[in-house]
């Protein structure tokens, strides 16, 4: 039975501007520079910098949305209103803005340096070895194999069925390995490995030859796993040496560079370029904030995009074409007066948030002591500002700041709170500093163990969990007690 009804529903829809601010806002500085670039290409009614001094006349106001004091005008059907986008502003909002800042205070060029790839300068190297064509063309293809590491990380089956597959080279394991023992004295030592062992044990055997090389080998090519668990003991009486002896061979091993790829310059990595959002100061005692100018762009309308549409006004036949185009125009001025307003808001919000987050530290940011960091979660920035959370995190998200201390990842900041054996409500991020320290103090013959850190811990007025002591001894990347043991 077929039923018609009326049914009232109120629901909430973001606009297309309030998710264009909301994705501008996450944006960190180069990526914002790079979006800022794309919407010029994209809408030529945006343009960047000061307009030139011969454009002073009626000037488009870029961050004007009212419509007051607009005469009653002529209309392209029902919707467009050319005065709108013809403001009688003599000086728009952005030529009163002050630039104190020196030419050199921003650097917004950086120079990257090309050279030759990590995969290039293996394969320049094997031009002098003396190989057949199949030998050449297989060093050649386990030379790009290797990874950034300098590893091969797949096995021969799978290298010689890619070789089949791909390059129609019909061969062996075997041949493969003996090829692969020629990419194994390339340059820097120990690339091409399959393993973190075969690496080390390459790049000992390549060492100039002396009684405590000779035992590092020893440990590496037949005991390894004893030495990656620190089994000193038994290594000791495996190899009928001393402890010292163990400790000078144990020296040579650590010397070696467990990542061979990482020590070639021109390898093709993608660097990153930190450049921090904001800059907190400490001025005469007091924390001073500034937003990075790169996040303040100088945008205004096109003014040649402007005298079309005064031209349309002031013609008396308009075409069909014109209509047209005059829409068009009329498309590209609203995106651009949208995303400039989207711009100014970013700003915005991102001092006011990052200037909440600075006072509630404010002792962290005068000191410098982390374990002055008060407990802060996202809500308490989120209710200050009376913003909401998921604004304020897209604020913390992949933003830097510049403090006296170090440039710091902002959303570092946040942490969440444990109450102390007086009552007090105290950041997890100032235990894991205690927590830090006190291993970096431990004995390192004896090192403490998960219980052992809870015990010191609630000693210092901390009561916390052996296993929340674990979970903060990962997050802080340290390793368990055995791991952490020497000689």
């Amino acid at each position: 039975m077929l039923k018609q009804q009326l049914q009232f529903k109120l629901s909430q829809k973001l606009s297309p501007q309030q998710i264009q601010l909301m994705k501008l806002i996450q944006l960190p500085t180069q990526e914002f520079e790079q979006r800022l670039k794309q919407e010029m290409e994209e809408n030529p009614a945006l343009e960047g910098g000061k307009e030139t001094d011969d454009e002073l006349g009626e000037s488009y106001d870029e961050f004007d949305n009212t419509e007051d004091g607009y005469e009653e005008n002529e209309s392209i059907g029902e919707d467009l209103n050319v005065d709108e986008y013809l403001s009688d502003d003599d000086v728009p909002d952005y030529r009163t803005q002050s630039n104190n800042h020196s030419a050199d205070d921003e650097d917004r060029n950086i120079p990257f340096a090309a050279g030759t790839s990590f995969t290039q300068y293996l394969t320049e190297q094997l031009n002098t070895f003396r190989l057949l064509d199949q030998e050449r063309e297989i060093a050649e293809f386990l030379v790009g194999s290797v990874d950034e590491s300098g590893y091969i990380r797949r096995s021969l089956t799978d290298i010689a069925d890619d070789l089949a597959f791909t390059q129609n080279i019909y061969t062996d394991e075997k041949t493969i390995e003996k090829v692969l023992h020629i990419v194994h004295q390339l340059d820097p030592a120990g690339v091409g490995a399959r393993n973190l062992q075969e690496c080390l044990s390459i790049q000992l055997h390549r060492m100039e030859k002396n009684p405590d090389v000779e035992l590092a080998i020893d440990i590496i090519d037949s005991a390894f796993e004893q030495f990656t668990k620190k089994h000193y003991k038994k290594l000791v009486q495996k190899f009928d040496v001393t402890e010292i002896q163990l400790k000078d061979a144990i020296d040579e091993i650590e010397r070696l560079n467990p990542k061979p790829g990482g020590s070639y310059s021109g390898n093709n990595r993608v660097v990153e370029h930190v450049v921090p959002d904001f800059a907190i100061r400490i001025v005469d005692g007091e924390l001073e904030l500034t937003l990075n100018g790169r996040n303040a762009p100088e945008l205004h309308v096109s003014r040649e995009y402007k005298d079309m549409m005064t031209g349309y006004k002031e013609s008396t036949d308009k075409s069909k074409s014109q209509k047209e185009a005059v829409l068009f125009i009329k498309q590209k001025l609203d995106a651009a007066k949208w995303f400039i307003e989207a711009v100014k808001q970013r700003q915005q919000t991102l001092f006011i948030t990052m200037s909440a987050i600075m006072h509630y530290q404010k002792e962290y940011f005068l000191t410098g002591d982390e374990t002055k960091l008060k407990p802060m979660i996202l809500k308490d920035i989120a209710d200050e500002i009376g913003m909401d959370v998921s604004t304020v995190s897209r604020v913390a998200n992949s933003k830097y700041a510049d403090t006296p201390y170090g440039t710091k990842l902002i959303k570092d900041f946040f942490s969440e709170s444990m109450t102390n054996d007086q009552g007090e409500e105290v950041s997890t991020r100032e235990i894991k500093k205690i927590l830090e320290t006190v291993i970096e103090d431990e004995n390192k013959r004896r090192p403490l163990t998960d219980d052992k850190l809870a015990a010191i811990l609630l000693e210092k007025g901390y009561p916390i969990a052996r296993r929340t002591v674990a979970k903060y001894r990962e997050q802080l990347d340290i390793p368990v007690a055995r791991l952490r043991k020497k000689i």
